[in-house]
Parts: structure tokens; sequence; C-alpha cells
């Protein structure tokens, strides 16, 4: 994948082995990187982010009382110190008896540990199984020779690929910030049906990103359920394609019906299975009422409406207005409105 950038490729390649692949020098590399750098980083990032829990608060789920100015909840002397340390305690356990009464690699049996002899059906790590089945997606013969250097879309697409993926991932909360327009600090956690279409990109990039991981093990798939190798793929090449967008679709669709049956139940409450005649003869269903919490649950969220596009200090409608009011519309014109205050009171009145 290294040698797949053209012009700097073959350098990366040197700069990272230390010769040719696979070089003397990687081993050792990696070696101090797991030992060394990596649990470095990893308190470091823990201390980040303790210090950004002290500064920022908890977030929360709306409730009564809940504000993005103050956290509800256990306190954490002694209740959540005391939650904590025993899980601390129950873990620290586990793994002394793990270490006390199993052996984790025997080597007086099998020898030092050698990567050489590959046998077949190897599959990669679960951590980077999505980029092996990236490169087994892509069709063979992407290639050409241009400037006099040959470029090998083959390995170089689906390591772009992956890149922007993971890019997209990480800025894509201020992706809707500028998208919404609003810059406020939040605390309060959105249920996922009350957000829809950030949940169906969200369950989009999750289709997206398993159907590589099962790529990573096609071979697998296909030599235990009998299948040709070259239908495996294909049809993983077309999942991964179809399935996103049909994974938004259902998504979005769910949330949505699902904040029609909690508009319907904020309203009329929920049907308890108990019959009653009314003296004219009528049968109707008891509803039991909802308690403060659960209707605050299903009625407290942020209504979001689509942008207006509206002209800048110079008479002017920019392109990049025009691009976020197009993109407000596709996020919020499909929504279901939340139940106001007079169809609440309406509602309680029958």
């Amino acid at each position: 994948m290294i040698k797949a950038f053209p012009v700097v490729g073959v350098w990366m390649s040197y700069l990272f082995f230390g010769d040719e692949f696979p070089g003397t020098v990687v081993i050792p590399r990696l070696y101090v990187l797991h030992i060394m750098l990596l649990p470095a980083i990893l308190i470091a990032t823990l201390a980040i982010h303790m210090v950004l829990l002290v500064v920022n608060k908890h977030t929360q789920f709306a409730g009564p009382g809940r504000t993005n100015d103050n956290v509800v909840g256990s306190p954490v002397m002694p209740v959540f110190a005391a939650k904590a340390g025993g899980f601390f305690f129950l873990v620290f356990g586990v793994l002394m008896l793990i270490g006390s009464l199993f052996t984790i690699n025997p080597i007086w049996n099998y020898g030092p540990y050698d990567p050489s002899p590959v046998s077949a059906g190897t599959q990669p790590d679960w951590y980077i199984g999505f980029a092996d089945g990236a490169l087994r997606l892509v069709p063979p013969g992407w290639e050409f020779v241009l400037f006099g250097y040959t470029w090998s879309w083959n390995i170089l697409a689906p390591t772009v690929l992956l890149i922007v993926f993971i890019g997209l991932v990480a800025v894509y909360p201020f992706i809707e910030a500028w998208i919404t327009g609003d810059k406020r600090e939040h605390h309060i956690a959105d249920r996922p049906r009350n957000a829809p279409t950030r949940t169906g990109i969200g369950a989009a990039g999750v289709v997206f990103y398993a159907v590589l991981w099962a790529a990573a093990s096609s071979d697998l798939i296909a030599t235990h359920f009998r299948l040709t190798i070259e239908g495996v793929i294909t049809t993983l090449q077309v999942l991964l394609i179809v399935g996103p967008i049909a994974a938004f679709l259902i998504a979005k669709r769910t949330c949505l019906a699902l904040q029609r049956k909690d508009r319907e139940i904020a309203l009329h409450g929920y049907e308890s299975g108990r019959i009653v005649r009314l003296p004219g003869g009528e049968y109707v269903e008891v509803h039991e009422q909802l308690d403060d919490y659960e209707r605050w649950r299903l009625l407290d969220f942020e209504e979001y409406k689509p942008l207006t596009v509206r002209p800048n200090d110079k008479g002017r409608i920019t392109a990049g207005t025009r691009l976020r009011a197009g993109l407000s519309r596709w996020f919020f014109e499909d929504r279901v409105m939340p139940v106001s205050r007079k169809e609440l009171e309406d509602a309680s009145r029958h």
C-alpha cells in the first residue's frame, strides 16, 4: 500500500522498513511503538480525557431538571467511586486468575513465534480487517502509466478511500454544526430517533465498514459456504455501494416512525389492554397516561428547521450559502414536529 503512492511511495517504503521490503529494522521499530509509544500515548489521552471531563462535564440524556449547564446523577463520592472501584477489582481478579491458572504461550510445545510460515486461511487482525477488505474488493487492472510513473489504483484507490472515510468521521460534527448554524455548547444527548438523518448517516457508515470487514474473510466465506470466490467478491462489491444507501433509508424511516409513535404516546398515553364499556354501549380502550419523566423524555428535544437562503451584505447569494441551504433541507425537511404545549393541554382534557 505504501509503494502504491506515486513518486514518493518507494522512498516512504525505504523510510518505514529501513531497506528493501521486509527490511531488518521494522520489527524493532514496531516493538518500540508497542512497548513505549502507544502506552505513553494511551496514558496521555486518558489524562486529557479526564481533564476535558472536568472542564466540559458529563453528557446526559434529557430529563427533568437536566440542562446543558448542570449534571444530574450520582455524585463521584461515594457512589461512582464505589462502582468504579468494584469494577477495577473485578477485572484485576479475573486477570490474576488467568495469569495463575492458564497458559498463554507454551513455547516449550510450539517453539518461539515465527511469522514467516503463514498457513492458508490466515485472516488479518480485527483492527486492520477493513483495510484488507478494501484491497480485495477493487476490480483488477486499475493501473496506468502517467509522466513515466505507474499509477496502481487497485491499491491506491482503497487507501485514499479509507483515509477519506476516517477523515469524514472525524470532521462530521463540524460539518453538521456548519449546516445547522448551531455553534452552542451541548451536553444533552439526542436520542437517535430524534436525529433521523444523523442516525441514517451513522447506519450507512457502519454498513460500509462492515462490508469491508467481511471482505477481509471472503476466502473463508467462499470455502465454508461452498461458494465461488468470484461470486462472494461481486456480492460484496454490490453491497459496498447499495448497502449504505439502503441502511440510510431504512434507519431514517425507522427513526421517523418512532418519532410519530412517541408523539402519539405523548398525546394519548399507552394502550393498557383494558376494555371498558361506556353507558351508551360503546367499547373503548383505556389509555395509561405517562409520568412526568417519561413525557419529558419523549418531548424534550431540539427542533431544527431548514435554513432559508438569504443574500449577504452585498445582496448576493453565494455558492456556499446555496450548498448550506440545500444540505439543511436534506437534513431537516422530512421531520416530525414535536408536540406543542397547546396540543398537550388539549389532549389532557380528553
